[in-house]
């Protein structure tokens, strides 16, 4: 841990700015407008699912996995609609506690950016330079804030629209992590 004693700053800073930018990008870039489209029947739907606690679901999905293959669970799966389902709990959406998460995962990602950057680069007299800082932190911020929402495609049917949209966001917030280390990099 003594790589935090000399990048606590830009730890902290970095999160704090890819925070901003992630508020800039979702209330003021377009992109993620388009994202998103009403349900069909929505009082139907809220209707049918009212009662429901929050969490995920499948559909069809069966209880026991030895009948997914079975010709019920194949014959809903042809038809379809098949999905998943994502629901809140009930009530208003807590922005506060997302938002407090949100900056604690920036924390998160700035620490190991941190502890990786810290391990492959000198600190101190003679550390590199800041382009040398810039392309580490920033592949490692790149990557994580990229990469990691492509298995929501792959597995669970997020559009791949979608994930280019989170790959864009991704590269800005690498980009933003890479400038704050870049600039803050014990020299």
């Amino acid at each position: 841990m003594e790589f935090m004693h000399g990048l606590w700053l830009p730890i902290l800073l970095s999160a704090v700015f890819v925070f901003i930018m992630s508020s800039i990008v979702h209330m003021f870039l377009p992109h993620h407008k388009t994202e998103w489209s009403p349900a069909p029947n929505q009082d139907a739907l809220q209707n049918a699912l009212r009662g429901a606690a929050g969490g995920m679901y499948g559909f069809p999905m069966v209880a026991d996995p030895k009948d997914r293959m079975s010709p019920e669970s194949m014959k809903k799966w042809s038809e379809g609609p098949s999905g998943f389902l994502v629901l809140f709990r009930p009530g208003p959406m807590k922005m506060g506690v997302m938002m407090g998460q949100s900056f604690a995962l920036n924390l998160v990602v700035s620490f190991f950016a941190a502890y990786v950057a810290g391990h492959v680069l000198p600190m101190g007299a003679g550390g590199p330079a800041y382009l040398t800082v810039f392309r580490v932190v920033g592949t490692i911020g790149f990557m994580t804030y990229a990469f990691a929402p492509a298995y929501e495609s792959i597995w669970f049917g997020r559009p791949w629209k979608s994930w280019v949209f989170a790959a864009f966001d991704g590269l800005l917030y690498g980009l933003v992590m890479a400038g704050t280390f870049g600039w803050l990099w014990p020299r």
